[in-house]
């Protein structure tokens, strides 16, 4: 019987059958490759460069920019990464510029172990755009509505009953799986009769994770 962990790195570090379906994959892939095939003495920014130069070409190749207009008028919300706009009465689109990660490849890995534990919020991935002269990932996600405040106590007590450990503030380890969970205050988890929906998360994977 597969463990968590076996599924995890099945999904991060393999192609398979839903490497054929999802672009999220598929994107994940093609970075993966290109990180294990590049070895760049330069600096994190001149990797960052190199790699957004790779994605740019790969998007023109794989039809992958997301050519629809983002009207200012369905503006919802942004933070330091990101901005989220209403896509329709039930989603909504986020643009995101990866600043919280080294590299694109780790904001993809993100993006799979989230829609691994939350497949009820999972992320849709649209494409890449070009906004200025900055690249973003234009994601959807199901709008959630809520009922009440998010209790940031229940959600440290989910976390501890599923292995994770609070570090400082609002951030966490697993450390049997190699995960770090990071930046979950109460705009990014988010309630609605009492239900917890875990809507912009931040993961990232440590050394172990790679352990067998």
């Amino acid at each position: 019987m597969k463990s968590i962990k076996d599924e995890l790195q099945h999904i991060i570090l393999r192609d398979g059958p839903i490497g054929e379906t999802s672009q999220l994959k598929k994107t994940q892939s093609f970075l993966r490759g290109y990180a294990e095939a590049s070895f760049f003495p330069e600096k994190q920014q001149q990797f960052q460069n190199k790699e957004t130069a790779a994605i740019l070409a790969y998007a023109t190749r794989e039809n992958l920019f997301y050519e629809e207009l983002i009207h200012e008028s369905d503006f919802l919300s942004e933070g330091a990464e990101q901005k989220v706009y209403r896509f329709d009465n039930a989603y909504v689109i986020k643009t995101n510029r990866g600043v919280f990660y080294e590299s694109w490849l780790d904001y993809f890995n993100s993006l799979l172990v989230h829609n691994f534990f939350f497949p009820t919020t999972a992320y849709s991935f649209l494409g890449f755009k070009t906004i200025g002269e900055e690249l973003y990932a234009v994601v959807k996600q199901e709008f959630v509505v809520t009922s009440q405040p998010t209790d940031l106590g229940a959600v440290r007590k989910f976390l501890e009953y599923n292995g994770f450990e609070n570090t400082r503030n609002n951030d966490y380890l697993h450390r049997e799986l190699g995960l770090i969970f990071e930046d979950l205050h109460d705009e990014n988890v988010l309630s609605n009769n009492g239900i917890l929906f875990f809507v912009d998360t931040v993961f990232y994977l440590t050394p172990d994770f790679y352990n067998v």
